[in-house]
């Protein structure tokens, strides 16, 4: 049992730690979680005008859950509808530690509901857009051809792929030349194997032969102009550019592209299973989403091809 004095940002912290080590979050999510966590805990400071300890954590009331989600919707930055259900998703997942862990259960918690929220689908890239996509970088006269290579090489892995950008930056010296299949380890540690196609070895070899940096085993693969690690900003302002030069629209994202990988293998008729392992979803739900997209552009192409569309 937790010393019930102990303070709520100690237990916070404790959270973040099981997140980090335990559940081997992204240092990303365990921002957002954190960030969640201590909006939270000062409201209940503020609301309750005193210092918030593990014994008070376990009195929480629904009203004052609601009243935070409130203040959270109405604040200098509101939060819409998807954010404020990540927030009570984080909140529950807080003190479901604290219930399991720490033994200090919060029961009023389930009387919350979260806001409705529309479920949104991905917006992939068409095929033809894609070969854009990944052809622009090659032909870009403002970059030295080893940087064109890269972005070239990157751009493909997550689209011949279906790789996160975390995991096409985490890849190392020692993954290339790559092989037939990339052992991958995705959120929450999950690993699976991704074939690899030889467009996307030619891709990566290319920008080998002409990076000018030597590199230990250990080194990410994908470097920066002066030689550090490749940052996700420099591919989100590199697809920004691409999609500018090719009118694209702003849904065009280097996510947008893992979405595409899904999207097209699901219009080529490949197993719905099959995406998902592919793609690393804990859950056949999320893979399922691709359904509407495809049913989607379906229902778009025969509306402007049938004669009374």
């Amino acid at each position: 049992m937790a010393d019930p004095q102990l303070t709520a940002a100690g237990a916070l912290s404790a959270w973040l730690e099981h997140l980090a080590h335990e559940r081997r979050l992204s240092p990303r999510t365990l921002e957002a979680y954190g960030h969640i966590g201590r909006h939270y805990l000062t409201f209940l400071e503020h609301h309750r005008g005193e210092p918030i300890r593990l014994a008070s954590l376990g009195t929480v009331s629904a009203a004052e859950v609601r009243a935070h989600l409130a203040a959270r919707r109405g604040g200098d930055r509101p939060l819409n509808a998807r954010s404020l259900s990540q927030t009570l998703s984080a909140i529950r997942t807080f003190h479901g530690f604290l219930d399991r862990r720490l033994g200090t259960p919060a029961p009023q918690l389930a009387l919350v509901r979260g806001p409705r929220v529309n479920p949104s689908l991905p917006r992939p890239v068409n095929e033809d857009q894609a070969r854009s996509l990944l052809n622009e970088p090659g032909d870009d006269p403002d970059l030295p051809p080893w940087e064109a290579a890269r972005d070239q090489a990157v751009l493909t892995l997550l689209y011949g792929c279906g790789l996160r950008i975390s995991e096409a930056l985490s890849l190392t010296r020692a993954d290339a030349p790559l092989a037939e299949a990339l052992r991958i380890t995705g959120k929450g540690g999950k690993t699976r194997m991704v074939p690899v196609l030889p467009v996307v070895h030619i891709a990566v070899d290319t920008y080998l032969a002409l990076l000018p940096f030597p590199l230990q085993p250990a080194d990410a693969l994908f470097r920066a102009r002066r030689g550090g690690p490749l940052s996700p900003r420099h591919l989100q302002a590199t697809m920004q550019r691409l999609r500018g030069r090719l009118g694209l629209p702003a849904s065009a994202t280097p996510h947008a592209l893992r979405h595409s990988f899904a999207t097209h293998l699901l219009g080529a008729g490949t197993d719905l299973r099959v995406i998902q392992e592919l793609l690393g979803h804990a859950s056949l739900s999320t893979t399922q989403k691709y359904t509407a997209v495809d049913a989607a552009h379906l229902l778009s192409a025969y509306s402007a091809a049938h004669p009374k569309g």
